[in-house]
C-alpha cells in the first residue's frame, strides 16, 4: 500500500535510516510480514521495560543486580528508538503503509517518552526516590511534560505550515542519548558506591535543554507566520 505524501513530509531526517544494518532489518521484518504498525505499539512495550528497570535500579546491592538493570534500561531504550526507525522504514521502503500509518508512528511516541523519563525520574535510591532538582522539582515528570509539548508544537505547526519542525537541542533522539549518557554515569556510581548523580545531571540537561527546544519552535513558528501574513 502506498504512503501519503503528507506522512512523507513528516518523516524525520535520520543518518541511521541510510545504514546498512537499517535496510537490512527493514528488509528482514517487511519480508517477514510485519506491521509497521505493530513495531510502533513494540516502542512502547520496550519503553514499559525501561521504566520497569528504572523503578527497581535504585535499591540494587548486587553486581549482577546494578547491571542488569541500568544496562537492560539502556538497551529498552536503544530498542524503542530502533522501533521508531523501523516502523517508517518498513512502512515506505518496504511498502507496507496504512491509512492509519501516521496515527501510530506518532501517538506511541508520546506515551513511550512519558514512560521512559518518568521512570528516570523515580530510579534514584531509597523510598521514595524520586530524583528531583534543587529537592523540589520533580525532573521525570517535568523532562516528560516538556517532551510531549515539544511534540505538540512541532504537530502544531505541521498543520499551520505544512512542516514539521524537528529542531533541538533536545528533540527525540537527543533526550535518549543524554539519558544513555547520565544512565551509564549513575551504573558505575552505583557500582563505586559513590553519590549518584548521573540521572540527575542527565534529566537537568533534558529538561532545561527541552525548555529552550520548545522556545526555538515556537519562536521559528511565529517568524513563519508573520512572514507568510506579511506576504499576503
Amino acid at each position: 500500500m502506498s504512503v501519503p505524501e503528507e506522512h512523507l513530509a513528516s518523516r524525520r531526517a535520520l543518518k541511521s535510516r541510510d545504514t546498512r544494518w537499517a535496510h537490512a532489518l527493514a528488509g528482514m521484518l517487511a519480508r517477514s510480514g510485519q506491521s509497521p504498525n505493530v513495531i510502533s505499539v513494540l516502542s512502547v512495550l520496550f519503553s514499559a521495560g525501561a521504566m520497569a528497570c528504572f523503578l527497581v535500579a535504585g535499591d540494587q546491592t548486587s553486581t549482577a543486580g546494578i547491571l542488569g538493570v541500568w544496562l537492560g534500561a539502556i538497551a529498552c531504550i536503544q530498542m524503542r528508538l530502533v522501533c521508531n526507525l523501523m516502523d517508517g522504514m518498513v512502512a515506505v521502503e518496504g511498502g507496507k503503509g496504512s491509512p492509519v500509518g501516521a496515527i501510530y508512528n506518532d501517538a506511541p511516541d508520546r506515551v513511550a517518552d512519558v514512560l521512559i523519563l518518568v521512570g528516570a525520574g523515580y530510579s534514584g535510591a531509597g523510598d521514595p526516590g524520586v530524583v528531583k532538582l534543587f529537592d523540589v522539582i520533580p525532573l521525570g515528570w517535568c523532562c516528560a511534560v516538556v517532551a510531549v509539548w515539544a511534540a505538540y508544537i512541532r504537530v502544531l505547526g505541521a498543520s499551520l505550515t505544512a512542516k514539521h519542525d524537528y529542531r533541538g537541542p533536545m528533540a527525540k533522539q537527543h533526550r535518549m542519548a543524554v539519558l544513555c549518557g547520565g544512565v551509564l554515569i549513575e551504573m558505575i556510581q552505583h557500582l563505586a558506591g559513590w553519590d549518584r548523580t548521573g540521572i540527575l545531571i542527565a534529566l537537568t540537561l533534558i529538561f532545561f535543554g527541552g525548555l529552550w527546544t520548545c522556545w526555538r519552535r515556537l519562536a521559528v513558528l511565529a517568524q513563519e507566520l508573520c512572514s507568510k501574513s506579511a506576504a499576503n
